[in-house]
């Protein structure tokens, strides 16, 4: 049977994208790929690459305060967020032109409309058009959670936040993992009374618990009201804003609430288990080893799988996918050891075991300190670095890393390889420290804190 395409990919995103060039330029393939949206997917226009200049524009504010304390004449004004938003979307039409581009120079036949799936080797466009293809893949990333309840259509997500005409004064955050907690320190550190629901007991659920800790306790300091073990009853528009009312009988009213409680894969509508794929309880598409789906023309890679919801692994999944059904080289994605980092104020980066879920797998030593670092310390802030090694005691390998201070995420990278390579505490001892610096806390820790 002949087809109109070897490939063709359901989304723009990173995993499609990497798929789709790779595919098309290294192995000569046929591919065409469908973006109802724009190119680049969550990371690039609504996700990653936006928030993290978000984040580096509200870290000013306590920069300014700094410079002064280091001698400096600043005067800081009101950050003037029209001014951002505007070079922010032209930085993200460069982006998306150039996906599109290297996308087209690699030889990929760009289709901007909305994919549906009819059956194992068919895919019809938005624009009427249909195709036929050996091979899809889907890789429509995932899209923000919001709770079916009353108020519901008055709050804002993720991917509105970027959008807004003004900065509110002030904003209610829910949620408490990651999503939530970088936008409220990056919306508190422009300036905005931020105050953040969530109702678990600890934000972050899922990083190690003395980090989660941590980062709380300094985002209160900074300003964040955070309030945990609460939740929304009630939203309701009013005059000035959204009259909200928690679990724990607090009122209040605010320009905007911001929901960041989770997110879920973005397969409604796609045709999927018409087909015969198997989706999971929260829509996700369920792959084998090798990213491929219950019907096996049809492969997913990246968020709608909801394995590690990260843009490196994304593009990793895509790349490993090319390999096996492109190139002969049955290749597994690696999912071990993905190191992370949450983009709060200070950072959080995170690398292999939790000291939790290290004593359930084994006897460990934990190696920790806690500290005031130079920089800040001399400019009169408060603020506490936090360096945790969790080690193995029957191999001495460092099954896990935590960092929580200003620049964690580009600490973490640099762990991230000894320990991806298996060092052990004594290759930390061995290692000589770079001083004066935060980062040799991490090879001068002789003794532990406590042994589980």
């Amino acid at each position: 049977m002949s087809f109109d395409y070897d490939l063709f990919v359901i989304g723009g995103g990173s995993g499609g994208v990497r798929a789709a060039r790779l595919a098309s330029s290294e192995a000569g393939a046929k591919v065409g790929l469908a973006e109802e949206y724009r190119m680049g997917g969550t990371c690039v226009i609504r996700g990653c690459v936006p928030k993290k200049l978000m984040v580096f524009a509200s870290t000013y504010s306590s920069a300014f305060e700094d410079a002064r304390e280091y001698g400096w004449d600043v005067t800081a004004g009101d950050f003037d967020w029209p001014v951002f938003r505007t070079k922010l979307n032209a930085e993200l039409d460069r982006l998306e032109g150039l996906y599109t581009k290297n996308l087209g120079n690699a030889g990929v036949e760009i289709h901007n409309a909305r994919a549906v799936i009819k059956d194992a080797h068919t895919v019809e466009l938005s624009t009427g058009q249909t195709f036929t293809a050996k091979h899809i893949l889907v890789a429509v990333g995932g899209t923000p959670f919001v709770p079916d309840m009353e108020g519901a259509e008055h709050v804002i997500t993720s991917n509105e936040v970027f959008n807004l005409e003004k900065l509110p004064k002030n904003i209610l955050i829910v949620g408490g993992g990651y999503i939530a907690c970088e936008f409220a320190c990056i919306l508190n550190g422009m300036g905005v009374d931020v105050t953040q629901y969530y109702r678990g007991a600890q934000i972050l659920r899922g990083f190690d618990g003395e980090a989660r800790g941590h980062v709380a306790e300094l985002m209160v300091q900074k300003g964040v009201n955070l309030h945990v073990g609460t939740d929304v009853l009630e939203i309701k528009k009013v005059d000035g804003g959204l009259w909200v009312k928690s679990a724990d009988g607090e009122e209040g009213v605010y320009e905007h609430v911001m929901y960041a409680t989770g997110r879920r894969p973005n397969t409604d509508g796609l045709g999927l288990e018409e087909a015969g794929v198997k989706l999971g309880r929260w829509g996700q598409v369920e792959v084998d080893d090798y990213s491929q789906t219950s019907v096996p023309s049809i492969y997913a890679v990246g968020d709608v799988t909801d394995r590690i919801n990260l843009t490196p692994v994304a593009i990793r999944e895509g790349a490993a996918f090319v390999e096996t059904v492109f190139k002969g080289n049955p290749t597994k994605p690696d999912h071990e050891l993905v190191a992370g980092a949450v983009f709060t104020q200070p950072e959080l980066g995170s690398v292999g075991l939790t000291e939790e879920d290290a004593r359930d797998q084994e006897p460990i030593e934990v190696y920790c300190a806690s500290f005031r670092p130079m920089q800040t310390l001399f400019a009169g802030r408060t603020d506490r670095v936090m360096m945790k090694l969790i080690v193995s005691q029957a191999t001495r390998k460092v099954l896990g890393c935590h960092i929580v201070s200003d620049q964690a995420g580009e600490l973490i990278q640099l762990a991230a390889v000894a320990i991806k390579m298996g060092a052990t505490k004594e290759d930390f001892d061995r290692t000589v420290a770079v001083h004066p610096t935060m980062s040799e806390e991490l090879v001068t820790m002789k003794t532990p804190v406590r042994t589980a």
